[in-house]
């Protein structure tokens, strides 16, 4: 089915209007007609090619809520009329060790991604939520708490999920003391669920003016890391620390903030960091790790817990043929806290 979308079709070619086709459903498809996507930084790494990977024409979006106009004929999670998510997966070998527990995110056939993901479909690569409509699966199609406001939802599909998955599989709860370094799309969310988890939320920044916003959000405390004497009074005191800086950077600072059998998981940079002292690991058992999106049910677990706890991402939404602009104001971080398209307005762009 021709399917109206906004696509790049060279590196660093600004997104246009661009027919894209979309498959016939099968038994166990779902169809949505989209209302809004999320603008995640990584749709403007793939449109920029800068890992290397993209394949052209690429249709970026992978923080996708709409309403389901069409069901195959075997679909029973899901009927026409359900509001329905999709997030950063559309399919995954379901066999694997990882796929059997839950993990998906971690096939190890590597999982399909929402677009630039090869595949059978019309076009031979999947092509994402930048568009009117999509297909997809009923085993990756995710369900929408009625209580949530759907412009502030959709982001939760990758940057929600982000920052849940990494404070759900460390137990983060009431009694601990969570950092959460940076002040963005990532960590406004960050901040948001450790707080509802109960812990003693810290927001870490560079830049006092920051505060306000982080205790607006749920933080407890503000702790600027350029203050000397105030990161030395903290040296140990760190239950879990979510780093959220998307770039390569100094980690030691941070390192010495948690406790004996602490652990600081890396959700924002991926790239290498140069800059890794064993010795801060071995003297006080610390773990430094790093962790993805979430499987389909721990993407599911986040949606409840939002709807339970009224949570949802601060956004600036826009239209289809605002997305340039969009991109330059992400790279300068000049957003609280993410761009969100009405994709209502994509046959008007």
């Amino acid at each position: 089915m021709k399917t109206a979308s906004y696509a790049a079709e060279a590196a660093k070619d600004i997104l246009h209007p661009y027919t894209i086709e979309r498959r016939e459903l099968h038994d166990k498809d779902v169809l949505i007609e989209i209302d809004y996507c999320g603008v995640c930084h990584t749709d403007l790494h793939f449109v920029n090619n800068d890992w290397g990977m993209t394949e052209y024409p690429v249709v970026p979006g992978h923080e996708i809520v709409g309403k389901i106009t069409e069901v195959g004929s075997s679909v029973s999670k899901f009927k026409v009329g359900d509001t329905a998510a999709i997030g950063c997966m559309v399919n995954a070998c379901g066999k694997c060790a990882s796929c059997e527990t839950g993990n998906e995110q971690y096939c190890h056939a590597g999982f399909t991604a929402t677009y630039n993901s090869p595949i059978d479909d019309p076009g031979g690569f999947t092509y994402g939520g930048y568009s009117q409509r999509i297909v997809a699966d009923e085993s990756f199609i995710l369900k929408i708490p009625v209580n949530l406001e759907l412009t502030g939802t959709a982001p939760l599909l990758c940057a929600g999920i982000t920052t849940y998955s990494p404070l759900q599989h460390w137990s983060v709860t009431k009694g601990m003391k969570v950092g959460v370094v940076g002040l963005g799309g990532l960590g406004h969310m960050g901040v948001k669920f450790a707080h509802a988890m109960g812990a003693h939320t810290v927001m870490i920044t560079t830049t006092p003016e920051k505060g306000n916003d982080a205790k607006s959000l749920g933080a407890d405390q503000v702790l600027v890391s350029t203050d000397t004497d105030a990161m030395a009074k903290e040296v140990g005191e760190f239950d879990f620390i979510l780093n959220t800086i998307p770039v390569d950077h100094k980690i030691d600072p941070y390192l010495d903030l948690l406790k004996v059998d602490g652990t600081m998981c890396v959700v924002g940079a991926v790239e290498p960091l140069s800059q890794v002292n064993a010795a801060q690991l071995m003297f006080g058992r610390k773990k430094l790790a790093g962790s993805l999106i979430g499987g389909i049910q721990q993407t599911q677990d986040m949606l409840n817990f939002c709807g339970e706890h009224n949570i949802i991402s601060d956004v600036e939404v826009i239209r289809m043929n605002q997305i340039q602009e969009a991109f330059e104001r992400l790279v300068k971080s000049d957003v609280k806290y993410r761009f969100v398209i009405d994709m209502k307005s994509i046959s008007a762009a």
